[in-house]
């Protein structure tokens, strides 16, 4: 599918040089009497090669034809990650660079995820965008420490640094945002 410039957005994958590249950042531009363009931070998806392209606001890019199907991840063999699709039982093994090194921390027993095939192959997996952990480190809530004004340092049961609000301790609950391990807020439960 083809798409203009200015319509890339990051996370999009497209082709590009004969290979798939993922947008990782893009930043528009005009310069005077000059025609608009999009650069964006390439990655490729295959190998992990970086490069920056510019793109005319007018150019056409080629959209790369992705197959999302729903699956549910089981387990973790060293670097490789099993997930299942619940309705064929069809499992694929997907390494952790696929998923991102970040959002590894996130995948939990049988979290459901969307992984993205090209030709047969998964080339990206997309988790939920939040997750429900438990406070297992957190500094010592200090007298007059109102909860709108500063957050403290704490540790998740995955490992994940954070910060929270005063008045979370551990053992808490908390919903978490899976793309940059932000407090969102108190889990519900």
């Amino acid at each position: 599918m083809r798409i203009i410039g200015n319509d890339l957005r990051p996370g999009m994958v497209i082709e590009h040089q004969g290979k798939l590249w993922r947008v990782a950042k893009i930043s528009r531009s005009q310069r005077e009497q000059r025609e608009a363009y999009t650069q964006a931070d390439l990655k490729a998806v295959r190998d992990g090669h970086k490069i920056v392209a510019r793109f005319a606001s007018s150019e056409n890019v080629e959209r790369a034809h992705l197959e999302a199907k729903d699956f549910q991840y089981l387990y973790t063999d060293g670097d490789l990650h099993t997930f299942m699709d619940s309705k064929t039982y069809e499992q694929v093994t997907v390494s952790a660079e696929t998923i991102g090194e970040d959002q590894v921390p996130y995948l939990q027993e049988n979290i459901n995820v969307s992984i993205n095939f090209h030709e047969g192959v998964p080339i990206a997996v997309a988790l939920p965008q939040t997750a429900v952990l438990k406070v297992v480190e957190a500094d010592a809530v200090v007298k007059r420490q109102t909860a709108s004004s500063s957050y403290k340092p704490a540790v998740l049961e995955n490992g994940v640094r954070t910060s929270v609000p005063p008045h979370i301790g551990i053992g808490s609950r908390i919903v978490v945002n899976t793309a940059d391990g932000a407090y969102v807020e108190r889990a519900k439960d």
